[in-house]
């Protein structure tokens, strides 16, 4: 039923609702790139919160946050105007990303700096599954390495979370973390358990944020790497027993031994 309201709505749709559906959820090649679009505008958000912790107290920084937060909202409108399930949607992790991100573009005008905030984007990032449908069409590479670049990105993330919560809470107050260079200095010695101890955290607060980062982000990094550098697998329902993960090159199914008929496209 969706597909079928999907192919009445178009580009040409006398609504406005009609027009945003098709490039939200439409197959046309017009909407692909709109999606393409969208995902550059998470990684100039990012971007931009890098350069502001960067470049402090610019006069230009407040105006490109109100460019930038203007642009946000109207996609978060547009999205949340197109979409069918409206309420589910107010709830969902992208829109509520969007409204943290949103505040923390807005409020730095009127209260202290929030741009930390902004690393909630960076959890959208291909948070589409018609973004993620359109790369597995146009990309034979993305295809066929889909589960490594979604690992990829889970990893930068938390690094990217983690480093900004260093920086937001010690910039201020410790010398050693001038720079955000600093704070992603400390959060990958501490993940990887190096540890050289020439920077610290100070304070109740540094000392809760270290034994955190030590006890769960360890952890969860080493996780995260395993993954990443775990061999590729394929994804293909073995007929009789019904595991779904095997090796890209398995003719049996490991569980059960069923001679499996897997389709590749000669990548190895």
């Amino acid at each position: 039923m969706v597909a079928e309201q999907l192919r009445k709505d178009s580009l040409s749709s006398p609504t406005l609702r009609g027009r945003l559906r098709a490039l939200y959820f439409g197959d046309s090649e017009t909407a692909t790139r709109f999606r393409y679009g969208l995902v550059a505008l998470d990684l100039l958000t990012l971007a931009l919160f890098l350069l502001a912790a960067l470049v402090e107290d610019a006069w230009w920084i407040v105006p490109l946050d109100l460019v930038f937060a203007a642009l946000i909202s109207t996609d978060a409108s547009a999205r949340l105007y197109a979409t069918d399930h409206r309420l589910r949607h107010v709830f969902s992790l992208s829109f509520l990303a969007d409204v943290v991100v949103l505040a923390s573009l807005v409020l730095p005008a009127f209260l202290d700096n929030l741009a930390f905030l902004r690393v909630a984007r960076a959890l959208t990032l291909l948070r589409s599954r018609h973004v993620r449908a359109d790369l597995r069409r146009h990309s034979a590479w993305f295809r066929n390495h889909e589960d490594v670049i979604h690992r990829t990105l889970s990893l930068a993330v938390f690094i990217f979370v983690v480093t900004s919560a260093v920086y937001v809470t010690q910039h201020h107050s410790n010398p050693d973390i001038a720079h955000y260079v600093d704070a992603l200095y400390f959060t990958i010695t501490t993940l990887t358990t190096t540890g050289f101890g020439d920077i610290t955290l100070q304070g109740m607060s540094g000392k809760i944020l270290a034994v955190v980062i030590m006890v769960v982000g360890v952890s969860l990094f080493l996780h995260l790497l395993q993954a990443l550098f775990r061999p590729n697998k394929v994804k293909f329902e073995c007929p009789d027993c019904g595991l779904l993960v095997h090796d890209v090159d398995a003719v049996h199914c490991k569980h059960c031994g069923r001679v499996l008929r897997i389709r590749d496209e000669g990548f190895a």
